[in-house]
């Protein structure tokens, strides 16, 4: 007998219904999951690289990258995601397929700064970048240009050099953003020594007053709300930051001046004392750029700088404050 409309279907009829919706479901399920395995492995192959060479990309186990390739991964993360586009070399539209294939939503909107935006379009200030970048080629020391959201224009090599053994990210490289790159990078804290109290806090300082004099900075708010999804982040910029301006002074979230450590790529130089100092000029300042140089030089009573031909060689060399005795005077 033909039930009323009204009703509806019967019990019965209802559950074949969910079955039948709840079977196409697995089946589209299954059909992303194969979509998923086969967008890695096509692009893997077309790279001409084994799971080992990827696995090494992305500084993780082979069984690991494995696990990825077979779906075997409870959540795909942005900061995953991001990682495997990045090692995969892919273009933007890629790594837009990439996410919505895997997660089925856009990638973040600012995981990747568009090169030609950081240069000028003023050829006249292009000019001058290009003459600036052999002047900063000439120090001895990493040298790097960066504008108030940390985005970094130019740098030398002494500054590359330094940070040479850093493994790829899509978001956080040194010579990316320099902010998120001591904030967020897994190995930020194997260059820069006391990497949570001397450098995340007083960056994330200078961080809360640059967001403060633009709170509708695109850039800013993305690394706000990075900071935001990070709790450990989060609890040092709301109640660390505080503490520590309180305890120091505001001066001390100065860039210029700053003193701190790092870990010379060279083992026989070790930790080196490192002074920041910024300065800018008047083409720089209408461009917004400051420049930042790493004077490193050795602590007082730490070992010299590396042997060369059997000697040993001092960190810091070349001129010296007149009315400043030497330490050997």
């Amino acid at each position: 007998m033909p039930h009323l409309a009204a009703v509806g279907p019967s019990d019965g009829l209802a559950r074949v219904v969910e079955e039948r919706l709840a079977g196409d479901e697995s089946a589209r399920g299954a059909v992303r999951s194969e979509r998923r395995k086969e967008i890695l492995r096509q692009r893997r192959e077309e790279l001409g690289l084994s799971q080992e060479d990827l696995a090494a990309r992305l500084r993780i186990s082979v069984r690991a990258y494995g696990n990825w390739e077979r779906g075997l991964v409870k959540e795909w993360t942005d900061r995953k995601l991001l990682a495997l586009a990045e090692a995969l070399e892919m273009s933007e539209r890629q790594c837009f397929w990439l996410f919505r294939v895997m997660v089925d939503r856009d990638p973040p909107p600012t995981w990747r700064a568009a090169e030609e935006s950081r240069l000028p379009q003023d050829p006249a200030q292009r000019d001058y970048l290009c003459d600036y970048a052999a002047l900063m080629e000439s120090v001895p020391y990493p040298s790097f240009l960066v504008d108030h959201r940390w985005d970094v224009a130019l740098t030398n090599s002494a500054f590359d050099k330094l940070f040479q053994s850093v493994r790829p990210h899509p978001t956080a490289l040194p010579d990316d953003n320099f902010l998120r790159f001591v904030l967020f990078h897994p190995d930020a804290a194997a260059v820069l020594e006391d990497h949570e109290p001397a450098w995340c806090v007083p960056l994330l300082a200078q961080f809360a007053a640059a967001l403060a004099a633009a709170p509708d900075d695109e850039g800013l708010t993305s690394i706000r709300q990075e900071v935001a999804r990070d709790p450990f982040m989060e609890a040092a910029y709301r109640y660390g930051v505080p503490h520590w301006l309180s305890t120091h002074g505001a001066d001390a979230a100065e860039r210029d001046g700053a003193v701190r450590t790092v870990r010379h790529w060279d083992p026989r130089w070790g930790h080196v004392r490192c002074r920041m100092v910024a300065e800018s000029s008047r083409m720089l300042d209408g461009m917004g750029l400051t420049r930042i140089t790493m004077i490193l030089s050795a602590p007082q009573g730490a070992a010299t700088g590396p042997v060369r031909d059997g000697a040993a060689a001092p960190l810091h060399q070349g001129p010296r404050l007149r009315a400043v005795p030497s330490l050997d005077d």
